[in-house]
């Protein structure tokens, strides 16, 4: 019993981790990215889908990316999707590629995305605590249906607040990562 809810806990924190570092990829830096665009939706054939399931995208150069539709007849679709998604990029289409520079951040604007990062990381910290909480009252319960004595109750606690302790430090150790690369001119 104590096994399986401290192994769904983990699996959860698991979860929670990848999904902020997805966030993280999301967040622009200095550098190009193709997650910076990759879930742009652009109307395709009647329904909006991400940007990367209808086109390839790649690093130019140091500072642009390059959109390439997989169909001619979607270029202009694609490129008033990235310019709707309001992300400060401004396409370029030469020939079947689409071009999208990607403008230096300024001091300020560096600034305000390490409050957005640290906001992030603050959300995904909230939702590690929220499955301890989970977890710990799953285990109450057991112990309230005698299925689980007070020992086990106890180390099972222990054992989750040990996972909790070791997923926080994880993404302690993506945010200071994260702002180091947007400090990074």
């Amino acid at each position: 019993m104590l096994d399986e809810v401290e192994n769904d806990a983990v699996a959860r924190m698991q979860k929670s981790v990848s999904a902020f570092s997805g966030e993280l990829a999301r967040i622009r830096t200095g550098r190009p990215s193709p997650a910076l665009i990759e879930h742009v939706r652009v109307p395709y054939h009647g329904s909006d889908v991400a940007l990367n399931q209808i086109a390839t995208i790649g690093v130019a150069d140091a500072r642009t990316l390059s959109v390439s539709p997989w169909e001619k007849s979607i270029i202009p679709a694609v490129e008033k999707a990235i310019l709707g998604a309001d992300l400060g990029f401004n396409p370029v289409t030469a020939g079947e590629i689409i071009r999208v520079p990607v403008p230096p951040l300024t001091e300020e604007r560096r600034r305000d995305m390490i409050r957005v990062v640290r906001q992030e990381a603050e959300t995904a910290r909230v939702a590690i605590r929220n499955i301890r909480r989970d977890a710990n009252q799953m285990l109450k319960e057991l112990l309230k249906e005698k299925e689980i004595t007070e020992d086990e109750d106890r180390r099972g606690a222990t054992r989750v607040q040990n996972a909790t302790d070791r997923f926080v430090a994880q993404i302690d150790e993506l945010l200071k990562k994260k702002e180091v690369e947007l400090l990074d001119v």
